[in-house]
């Protein structure tokens, strides 16, 4: 006679079984969430090393560039965080919402370095700064600083209300302090004490991205200063 299993039990057998095709250090919650991930159709819009949609960001480091806190705000109303967003609000029960947070948060960035990452392919080697837009759409710069660094993303307790655009970084930065910015990341300055500090942040970059990556990067945003005519001035 065959024993009675649960559906969460018997997600956790097929998990089980198929072990040699994933990260074992991947937790049982996590592994749950990744199929939940894919249930609802997450990769139609958003890729992971590669493989996905591309309507939506891409979410290969989404655990090292977003915090389990936020990434769990998000997902239960993203229309509540930014009105304009295309994701719909999928009205996820807790625990499949937070499985799906714990999967998130164990991407950062290993299926990219597993193969050859998009930046890295030949034809963009020689290029850096279309080596820098793969990179800036690959890692998910996009995902906070908009298309082409137009910015328009929300965070809480920021002037604005809003996280800056990078359009003209330039004028603000050399290449070798935008360069230092981005290795050593920054937290936003909070509008206000006594509230909630800024939920989202640029993090440390220098520990998962190579020098020559972020130089790239950095080539890439200075691409993006509007041209300015012969006799256009600061005064």
């Amino acid at each position: 006679m065959f024993q009675k299993i649960s559906l969460t039990g018997f997600i956790v057998l097929l998990l089980t079984l198929g072990a040699c095709h994933r990260d074992e250090q991947i937790s049982e919650e996590a592994q749950i969430g990744k199929i939940n991930f894919q249930g609802y159709g997450c990769t139609t819009c958003h890729r992971v090393g590669g493989q996905g949609g591309v309507l939506g960001p891409d979410l290969t480091f989404v655990g090292f560039r977003k915090s389990p806190e936020w990434l769990d705000l998000w997902l239960q109303n993203p229309p509540g965080w930014k009105h304009n967003t295309l994701m719909p609000n999928f009205y996820l029960k807790d625990h499949v919402r937070k499985s799906i947070v714990a999967y998130l948060s164990t991407l950062k960035g290993e299926a990219y370095r597993q193969g050859t990452p998009p930046w890295n392919v030949p034809e963009l080697m020689d290029d850096p700064v279309k080596r820098g837009e793969v990179l800036y759409t690959s890692v998910g710069c996009m995902g906070c600083h908009g298309p082409a660094g137009k910015g328009g993303s929300p965070n809480n307790n920021v002037v604005g209300g809003l996280i800056p655009s990078l359009v003209n970084v330039a004028d603000g930065f050399s290449e070798p302090e935008l360069a230092d910015k981005i290795r050593k990341g920054s937290h936003p300055q909070p509008e206000k004490a006594g509230v909630p500090e800024p939920m989202i942040y640029m993090p440390t970059w220098g520990q998962v991205l190579k020098d020559d990556e972020i130089q790239a990067i950095v080539k890439y945003l200075y691409s993006l200063r509007p041209k300015r005519s012969a006799t256009e001035s600061w005064e």
